[in-house]
């Protein structure tokens, strides 16, 4: 009960990418590289393992970026002809890849880093795709001409790749949909749709990330332009509830989400952000414990695990650590009160 899980990211040591920023160049190349991004996801490994967490992940040690990452791997992307682009509805911009051609797979994608991380941690491991919406707003388009057909080619190829991780044992695929809280009428007119498509089939526990960004200084501005209530999952939440994914991952740490909101989700198990990633400081227990028991009032302790409310990979690893001992300390405090059982 109550166990804890990460969104997805955390930094990259110094020795591997640039610290402390979005799409981190690598510092390795080659051979060296490779190497690197192994001993990167099982210090990832450890450091969760270290701090407490119960369902972990490989921190996506060997991505430059959440979307980007997977998309080095696909045939009809030319990373030579990128364009500047508005991406989450102009919120900032971004040099972005150019579909040129039919999408496929050149094979798979994350499977070399997902079976690191498999063999070398015994706790559940859970890993991160993007999703096909999210994906369809960080990418220029000259082939598809059509956002809903780009979806779908997308979401075939996410679908592949998620049954080959499921085959090498990961027990949780989470997709992650940051656009979902930005197209809210696409969500619910075809969104879920492609989501479905992506998740087609799988038999480990499937989840969808929505949350408000990175923790950059455009996604801390574009929050403050939202008023004094978030109501964005107001409209995505009953149409997820009525969805075939398992798990919802959503933001709540020092945001104006109104919590009862919680209850839209209905049955879905919440993965309930009890860390600001957008913070330089580490939360306390006391903290972390606040925001679990304020959620438990819309959602059972049985079907809340507390998370982040999004990727740390920005952050500083250091803080990000005490920030992942905090998550799990909250966590037990939780568990020992009344409350929780």
């Amino acid at each position: 009960m109550l166990e804890t899980t990460i969104a997805g990211s955390l930094p990259k040591p110094s020795w591997l990418a640039e610290p402390r920023v979005l799409w981190a160049p690598w510092r390795l190349d080659g051979e060296a590289l490779n190497e690197g991004k192994r001993d990167a996801t099982l210090l990832a490994l450890k450091l969760q393992e270290d701090a407490g967490i119960d369902i972990v992940s490989d921190g996506e040690q060997s991505r430059q970026h959440f979307v980007h990452g997977f998309l080095e791997s696909v045939e009809g992307i030319d990373f030579a002809k990128r364009v500047r682009m508005g991406i989450r509805n102009n919120r900032y911009e971004a040099m972005v890849p150019t579909v040129t051609g039919p999408l496929r797979r050149r094979g798979s994608v994350h499977a070399a880093e997902a079976l690191v991380a498999r063999t070398h941690t015994t706790r559940r491991l859970k890993f991160t795709l993007p999703g096909p919406m999210t994906i369809v707003d960080t990418i220029a388009d000259e082939h598809y001409g059509d956002r809903i057909a780009l979806a779908t080619a997308f979401a075939e190829l996410l679908n592949e790749e998620a049954r080959e991780l499921a085959a090498i044992g990961v027990d949780v695929i989470q997709f992650d949909e940051p656009a979902f809280n930005v197209y809210l009428d696409e969500v619910v007119g075809w969104g879920i749709d492609a989501l479905h498509r992506a998740a087609k089939g799988l038999a480990c526990k499937t989840a969808v990330h929505i949350c408000y960004g990175y923790g950059i200084q455009a996604n801390i501005d574009w929050k403050q332009s939202l008023g004094a209530e978030w109501r964005q999952y107001e409209r995505v939440f009953p149409a997820l509830a009525a969805s075939h994914i398992d798990q919802v991952s959503l933001e709540c740490a020092n945001s104006h989400v109104p919590l009862e909101l919680l209850s839209l989700l209905g049955d879905k198990d919440v993965l309930v952000g009890a860390i600001d990633v957008a913070s330089n400081e580490a939360e306390t227990p006391e903290q972390v414990a606040a925001t679990i028991e304020a959620a438990m009032r819309f959602v059972p302790a049985e079907r809340l695990y507390p998370c982040t409310n999004c990727g740390m990979a920005p952050l500083d690893r250091a803080l990000a650590q005490q920030k992942l001992a905090a998550l799990a300390a909250g966590a037990a405090l939780v568990r020992g009160h009344p409350s929780a059982s």
